[in-house]
């Protein structure tokens, strides 16, 4: 905390300060930033009156939940002293937000910045209300001059009070690690009563923070922290190790069930981990930083330095070290192995870094001999490698259009010779770097026009056809459509879109393009072919449907049968209920018709 200062806010003189120039950001409920001498009411406080006397440092100011230090003088409206710190001659601290004074200050303190005078005028209704204290009569407003010394900024890192952190000294960057990285940290861990249960070396431990330390809530809070940070933490039980003992005589000593811990805890440095794949299997620790914002990208032609070495500690292998020449290559074209060159397309110069490999990036299932030593098969790697030097590719842009059609014709034919070899994915890759370099985007001239349309239609046509063969079909869909927005008559187009449309179960549209394809070359040998692969496809789409139809009928027939037989049932039901009815009626009109009769005769 910073050191208390002395001065007495009550003799400053409302002019002090007015040669300073406004501190720009300052903000005060969205209002422009106040001067020295200026009095304004605080809106959303009730009816708070602030006064700024002086001006503080910075830009920051303390929240609700944060621990101020300040210096007060508390007097009635007609200047009568009914309580005072610098009597005392002792700040006081206060939690923000619980209204230790009253509750209306604490809106005020928030508007400070660390150094700031300002004197509070508080209505009653945020100040002692109907009751009163002593030396306050009821319903009376009162004045507060406060100079604010300093504050700690209070976290609730779970937002459920389980972890509070007070940040004692602030960090220096506004960096934090992630769950990858690894952490260099100091700390003292001891009970309510004192007693120290786990104290860091002197030069600090290191761990990765997705594996964690001593209890759960070290990795919780050190991802909040920024290099150099320092904190208090309070960590209560359900974060420690809940209603169970643990027991671990290097690190911890006994720590009773449901305890609560202290933590002094500061975060000394951090190394990035970057995972390079997205997979985690090629993880590149950073242990110095690089040069500049440019790192080397594919297609870069990089010089590294490397030792490479197995899981155990054996070293295979060494580049630019002990005499050993660096070893330059360029980036994406298979010239080392694929962890090393994912790797190295994210180095900045200068940058050194841990490169951890699964063996699927690495020399995969098979053995392999290396200068130094034998890689055995699905052997993880280390590699400790500087990037020295990188001439990153030449983008479209930093070219005229000369260079721009040279190039794509270049990496067109880089491409082929790619795809010869049957490796799709990295000759698709050429292709589109090609069809890049003469984009729609750029200003050609006319006479250069045609050929860009050649090269152009070549490259999306060559892979699309890379993404059939890697069954990408919706891809090989999307370039195919471009070239045929560019040339509807382009029977290529039509039969590899028609491919792929097939292969996603799309007939329909797959023989609308064979019809077109065929109207444009009717002997189109290869076209031909499909189509009979498509008429057999659907005859054996039509025997499903028919098999799904004749049984979907089968069923409805069966039901409607025994629908029918139900009806039936019923109408006979109800037909036999009707006749019931009907005789019984009719037999009882014919019994009312002869007891009238014998009556008729009884009368006579």
């Amino acid at each position: 905390m910073a050191s208390r200062k002395k001065t007495d806010v009550s003799v400053i003189e409302d002019g002090d300060g007015d040669d300073l120039d406004e501190e720009p950001g300052e903000v005060i409920d969205s209002a422009p930033p106040m001067k020295v001498g200026e009095e304004r009411v605080l809106h959303r406080t009730g009816g708070l009156v602030k006064k700024l006397l002086r001006r503080g440092r910075g830009w920051e100011t303390p929240e609700l939940g944060d621990e101020a230090a300040v210096h007060f003088v508390a007097t009635l409206m007609d200047g009568t002293r009914f309580d005072s710190t610098r009597d005392r001659d002792e700040p006081l601290t206060l939690k923000l937000g619980q209204g230790q004074l009253v509750s209306g200050l604490d809106h005020g303190i928030i508007t400070m910045k660390e150094g700031e005078c300002a004197l509070f005028t508080v209505p009653p209704e945020l100040g002692y209300g109907a009751a009163g204290r002593e030396g306050v009569p009821p319903n009376a407003a009162v004045r507060f001059e406060v100079e604010l010394i300093s504050w700690i900024r209070v976290v609730d890192i779970c937002k459920d009070g389980g972890i509070v952190k007070k940040i004692l000294v602030k960090g220096e960057t506004n960096e934090r690690p992630s769950d990858l990285d690894e952490v260099l940290v100091k700390y003292r861990v001891t009970l309510p009563d004192g007693t120290v249960i786990a104290d860091a070396p002197e030069e600090g431990l290191e761990f990765y923070v997705k594996d964690g330390h001593l209890c759960p809530a070290f990795s919780k809070a050190v991802m909040t922290m920024k290099k150099g940070e320092r904190v208090k933490l309070l960590i209560q039980p359900q974060y420690v190790f809940g209603d169970k003992e643990f027991d671990n005589s290097d690190q911890l000593h006994n720590v009773p069930p449901n305890s609560i811990l202290d933590v002094d805890l500061e975060l000394v440095s951090f190394k990035p981990v970057i995972d390079v794949t997205g997979d985690n299997k090629v993880l590149k620790k950073i242990l110095k930083e690089g040069q500049g914002a440019f790192t080397a990208n594919e297609g870069a032609a990089v010089t590294i330095s490397y030792a490479a070495k197995l899981e155990d500690g054996t070293v295979f292998e060494k580049k630019g070290l002990d005499g050993e020449q660096p070893l330059n290559f360029v980036t994406d074209e298979e010239q080392v192995i694929a962890g090393l060159d994912r790797a190295s397309a994210t180095m900045k110069k200068g940058e050194l870094a841990i490169v951890t490999i699964n063996h699927e990036y690495g020399f995969g299932s098979v053995e392999v001999e290396r200068d130094l030593a034998t890689v055995p098969p699905c052997s993880n790697l280390i590699y400790e490698v500087e990037m020295l030097d990188f001439v990153k590719e030449r983008a479209p842009w930093e070219m005229n259009n000369h260079e721009r059609i040279e190039e794509a014709g270049r990496k067109k034919e880089e491409g082929n010779l790619l795809f010869k070899a049957r490796k799709f994915r990295r000759a698709g890759k050429k292709y589109d770097k090609a069809a890049d370099y003469v984009s729609e985007d750029a200003s050609f001239g006319d006479d250069e026009q045609k050929l860009v349309k050649v090269l152009r239609v070549a490259c999306w046509l060559n892979a699309a056809a890379c993404s059939l063969k890697l069954n990408d079909f919706q891809e090989a869909i999307r370039l195919c459509s471009k070239v045929l927005d560019y040339e509807s008559y382009n029977v290529k187009a039509l039969y590899r879109r028609a491919q792929a449309y097939m292969e996603i179960a799309d007939l329909v549209l797959a023989e609308l393009d064979i019809r077109k394809a065929l109207d444009i070359d009717p002997v189109n040998r290869e076209v031909k072919i499909l189509e009979r692969s498509l008429k057999q496809l659907q005859a054996e789409s039509n025997k499903r449907d028919a098999k799904v139809y004749s049984n979907m009928f089968a069923r409805m027939t069966k039901d409607t049968s025994m629908a029918i037989k139900v009806l039936a049932n019923v109408c006979l039901h109800l037909i036999g209920v009707g006749t019931s009815m009907w005789c019984s009626g009719r037999n009882s009109r014919l019994r009312n018709q002869r007891r009238a009769r014998m009556r008729k005769r009884v009368w006579l």
